[in-house]
């Protein structure tokens, strides 16, 4: 599909500068630009690229001042990456939406489907589930017994939503993802065996939510593990049972959160990030990656090392830690030095 410059500008609130009429019909990296494509620069660190870029067009902030001639069509916009995905959703949207149920896959007698529902083949929805509008079940998608799932909610191919669990509107699971599993419960008994503790509670995943491939969300041993409202959580995460995850919060892959901790509003978790049992993660925190967090944290608190430091602490340790080698030959100097003065006496 093709659409013009002037088109675009008035789907994001844009404006033109160049020709308005050129032509688009799928984006391109600036620095691999080509000819009928469209492109964007947020990052000043890629701004050399705009004057040899081949792309036709390019979305730039409004304060974007060129200090070259450029031969593409500028959009200025207030945030440039924001109107990429505001235009990359308008094409999503765009595209034929799937509907209806695929042969074979197994609905329960007693489940309930939406309008506009699609159930992909060998998909499993087990009793009493619910499904809301517009909701899309992919193909080998299992949905276990009293499970919720509320409107335009996507779960991917392969997702596993266990017993019990509820989903709220406009999430997206992807792949491999798995809802719902027991939680790390064992009792060990006075012969240094394990017993399992049954894990009753459930998975409680509010609006907007989007979990990444084969992530996995542990249900509550009592009580559910919850994941708020606007929460992203990427690739290969482990949340276990009764952990609770703010709202709008962003967490990278690979992090493992353990039982029982609960993360606030507005965080931003690197990846391979370990945060440790029964802690209490304030709001708008940051973690740098590979972290370990191992007590509490404040509210707007920025977190490096592990264990983890304030960063400015951590900068501070890291700038010591590189002169050990010359601190340690200066230390055996002088170590020497005490000793010739020690003999002299």
């Amino acid at each position: 599909m093709e659409i013009s410059a002037q088109n675009i500008a008035q789907l994001i609130n844009g404006e033109v500068e160049g020709d308005g009429e050129v032509q688009v019909s799928d984006v391109s990296k600036i620095e691999q630009g080509r000819p009928g494509t469209l492109t964007f620069l947020a990052n000043p660190q890629y701004t050399k690229y705009i004057y040899d870029t081949k792309a036709s067009v390019v979305l730039v902030s409004k304060d974007f001042i060129p200090e070259k001639e450029l031969t593409c069509t500028l959009i200025r916009v207030e945030n440039p990456y924001h109107a990429l995905a505001t235009l990359l959703d308008f094409y999503v949207q765009s595209k034929p939406k799937k509907t209806g149920i695929e042969n074979p896959s197994y609905i329960s007698s007693t489940a309930q489907v939406g309008d506009n529902a699609y159930i992909g083949a060998f998909a499993y929805l087990g009793q009493n589930v619910k499904l809301g509008k517009n909701v899309k079940v992919y193909p080998h998608v299992y949905v276990g017994d009293n499970v919720v799932v509320d409107d335009d909610t996507i779960l991917f191919a392969g997702a596993k939503v266990y017993e019990g669990c509820k989903i709220g509107k406009s999430c997206i699971i992807h792949a491999g993802a798995v809802i719902g599993a027991d939680g790390f419960g064992f009792a060990p008994d006075q012969e240094g065996h394990y017993k399992k503790i049954p894990q009753v509670g459930y998975v409680e995943i509010s609006d907007n939510v989007e979990i990444g491939a084969n992530t996995t969300i542990d249900r509550g041993s009592m009580g559910n593990t919850i994941i708020g409202e606007g929460t992203k959580l990427d690739n290969l995460i482990q949340i276990g049972h009764n952990v609770e995850v703010g709202k709008d919060t962003v967490i990278v892959s690979q992090v493992g959160v353990a039982g029982s901790s609960k993360i606030g509003n507005n965080c931003m978790i690197g990846g391979q990030v370990g945060i440790s049992g029964h802690l209490h993660i304030g709001n708008r925190v940051q973690v740098g990656a590979q972290s370990g967090i191992m007590h509490d944290i404040n509210d707007g608190e920025v977190l490096l090392g592990s264990p983890s430091m304030g960063h400015r602490q951590f900068f501070k340790t890291m700038a010591v830690f590189r002169k050990l080698p010359e601190i340690f030959r200066e230390l055996n100097s002088l170590s020497v030095e005490v000793k010739k003065l020690k003999g002299s006496n």
